[in-house]
């Protein structure tokens, strides 16, 4: 406790663990209707056409996650229009927009020459280096997100168990489903300083599925998710500032070793439950028995 502390100090450890923790929870709440929407894959497409879209803005010299907010948001929005109006599957249509985006990205980096620090840093993500602005673009995205998602709430749970049903209720679902692709879409900009593109889909789906797994009803779940992302962003950050490793991977492993825990834990009690009760089974017999 005493080490988190003393790096609270300087200003770049205040802005990354602000940022960060600001970014986890916008994540797991959007990230948790996606998964349950079987579109845990459509964060990763996003992360990919956004990286089309950075690489625009480094190449006409435009500040790249403006040209990734528009990209992305036009990307998901053609996207989701092209599901609804064809027989094209949910998935097939995410991997147009995944490779589209990453092709993009290439021929506009071929074309400048290669790589530079900036285009590697979004690639990989560096929370230690966000600056106030960021920190300000964060906190507004969260301050727009998470009110919006509490007013379609209850549309959008319907939505995601039943969309049929949705329809029939009278609901517009395909305003609802654009805007919730909106919503979607700038969080996963927000994040791209967090985890960088290659890594994003872990923090849109991983604490969502840990949340699920441990199962205690859907507000639970939310609460769980933000719990288990905060977690593992604070802890990642200041781990990898002590061991000088990347941020972004330290956070990744620190989701994913609570995501096995919680398997191990949960297999565990099922066994333990089971065990118990093959035992009480067995007391009964031998009670009821002359």
């Amino acid at each position: 406790m005493e080490m988190f502390f003393d790096i609270i100090q300087f200003g770049f450890m205040q802005r990354a663990l602000i940022s960060a923790i600001a970014i986890s929870i916008i994540c797991s709440i959007v990230g948790l209707f996606l998964v349950l929407k079987r579109h845990s894959l459509f964060g990763d497409a996003l992360a990919h056409v956004a990286f089309g879209g950075i690489s625009l803005g480094l190449f006409i010299g435009i500040y790249p996650l403006w040209t990734a907010y528009i990209v992305a948001i036009l990307s998901a929005v053609g996207v989701n229009k092209l599901r609804e109006s064809t027989k094209i599957p949910s998935d097939s249509s995410i991997a147009v927009l995944l490779t589209s985006g990453l092709a993009i990205g290439v021929i506009l980096i071929s074309i400048s020459g290669g790589f530079t620090l900036n285009l590697f840093s979004f690639l990989f993500g560096n929370i230690l280096l966000v600056s106030n602005e960021d920190v300000l673009m964060i906190l507004i995205t969260d301050a727009i997100v998470i009110p919006v998602i509490y007013l379609l709430y209850k549309k959008l749970i319907l939505i995601v168990f039943d969309e049929k049903q949705a329809k029939v209720s009278g609901l517009n679902v395909t305003w609802i489903n654009t805007l919730f692709i909106i919503l979607a879409s700038i969080t996963i900009i927000a994040s791209i300083r967090l985890v960088g593109v290659l890594l994003i889909s872990s923090l849109i789906v991983i604490p969502n599925i840990t949340a699920l797994i441990i199962g205690k009803g859907f507000k639970k779940t939310i609460f769980i998710s933000c719990a288990i992302s905060i977690f593992s962003v604070v802890f990642g950050i200041v781990l990898s500032y002590y061991v000088n490793l990347a941020p972004s991977g330290m956070i990744v492993l620190t989701m994913v070793s609570l995501f096995l825990l919680t398997i191990i834990v949960k297999n565990m009690k099922f066994r333990l439950n089971n065990i118990v009760m093959m035992g009480n089974k067995q007391t009964n017999q031998s009670q009821s028995s002359p």
